[in-house]
Formats: C-alpha cells, sequence, structure tokens
C-alpha cells in the first residue's frame, strides 16, 4: 500500500501541484486547508507524512504541528513564505523534520519527502544501548534517557544525537552530521544541522552540557 501524505495547503493551485507530483511518485494524498481540518485528518487518514504550511486559517502551521506532536511523532516538513532564521528554527523547535521555503521546486518538495520517509521508516540499526556519561542511547528501541528521563527527540534529533554518541569524544563534521541525517539529497544544507543541535541542547536537559561546539568544524559529545 502506498504511502499517505497529508498536504496541508490553503493556497489551491500549490496544493493541486504538489498534489499532482505526489500521485505521479505513487504516493496516495488527502487534503487540508485549515488547521482544524489538518487535524481531523491527520486523525481520520493516519498519513505517514505531513507537508504543513506555516499560514494557515482558523488555526496557523506551528499551533498544528505542536498538536500534532504532543501525541505523535508523524514526520513533519514545514511549508512557509518567510526566509528568517527565526522562523525555520521555530518550525524545527517544535518538532518538525524538515522546512521548504517558497517558492520551492515541486520536484524538491517530493524529494525531502522521500528522504524523511526514508529515515523514519528504516529499521534502526540493532546496536547495543551507547552510554555517555548520563546520556543514554538505544538505536534499536528508538530511545534515549538522560539519567532516567525519557527524552522526547524527533526522528532527525535521535539520530543525530546517536551518531554523535557512537563518536563520543570525537568531533563530527556538519557534513558527517548531514549524512547521520540522510541529508545529503539537493537543497538540504548545515544549517539544518546546527538548528537540530540547538533543540538537542534543549531537550537534553542537563546532559546537554556534554554537548559541544567546535568553531568552524562541527559538534562533539564529550565522553
Amino acid at each position: 500500500m502506498s504511502a499517505t501524505i497529508l498536504i496541508v495547503e490553503d493556497e489551491i493551485r500549490l496544493g493541486d501541484i504538489l498534489e499532482q507530483y505526489l500521485r505521479r511518485e505513487g504516493y496516495h494524498t488527502e487534503r487540508a486547508m485549515t488547521g482544524p481540518r489538518a487535524l481531523e485528518l491527520w486523525r481520520a487518514a493516519r498519513p505517514a507524512l505531513m507537508l504543513l504550511d506555516l499560514m494557515l486559517p482558523g488555526m496557523d502551521g506551528l499551533e498544528v504541528a505542536r498538536r500534532v506532536r504532543a501525541e505523535s511523532e508523524l514526520p513533519i516538513i514545514m511549508l512557509t513564505a518567510r526566509d528568517e532564521e527565526v522562523d525555520r528554527l521555530v518550525g524545527l523547535g517544535i518538532g518538525a523534520d524538515d522546512y521548504v521555503v517558497k517558492p520551492y521546486s515541486p520536484r524538491e518538495v517530493v524529494a525531502r519527502v522521500r528522504a524523511v520517509l526514508r529515515r523514519s521508516q528504516s529499521a534502526a540499526p540493532a546496536s547495543a544501548a551507547l552510554h555517555v556519561g548520563a546520556l543514554t542511547v538505544d538505536p534499536a528501541a528508538f530511545e534515549a534517557r538522560c539519567g532516567e528521563t525519557v527524552l522526547d527527540l524527533t526522528v532527525a534529533e535521535l539520530r543525530l544525537l546517536a551518531s554523535l554518541a557512537q563518536a563520543a569524544g570525537a568531533v563530527r563534521s556538519r557534513p558527517e552530521l548531514l549524512f547521520a541525517l540522510g541529508g545529503l539529497e539537493r537543497g538540504t544544507d548545515e544549517r539544518t544541522v546546527d538548528a537540530h543541535v540547538k533543540n538537542l541542547r534543549r531537550k537534553l536537559g542537563s546532559c546537554g552540557e556534554s554537548l559541544e561546539t567546535v568553531r568552524g568544524v562541527g559538534y562533539r559529545l564529550r565522553a
């Protein structure tokens, strides 16, 4: 059965184009033009991924994403007309797995959908849990803990943290971390890594102190 993509876009023409390209690639699609309708379809259609516009009538995309993320790890790609970095970080901060800034190529959006689905649906490699100080990362169980506290991480954040934990004490460059995220497809840049790291530090609590920036190179999880 083909994956269902929920397109949440109030511009009819843009929604039509996205639907056309996604169906051409074999995906099933559902459409919503308002925030409340997006939540209804999310619960009814059980999509594999949500393409979520930031500016929506009834309820904006950030609030939709917050409500979805409170109950689900559904992959979310934010669609926004705002190019300011703050909007990108806010979108990622509430659990979005990627973002696309308008005007965009429909082919790029489809490529992002494939990449995010690949990351979220691929089985985590069977391996022992990784222990770095008080931090425990278990890729097989898709779980991370700081002490006894289970961390609420997105798919992308968990993959990033696991990559850092596997090389604890060593520096991971941004390109290496992009590869761990499956983010080498066209259109994804290293700022995505920076945004995820910022969110990880916040979510790790006291364990976030061990996540270090190595200026001009990348990041390290202090052993």
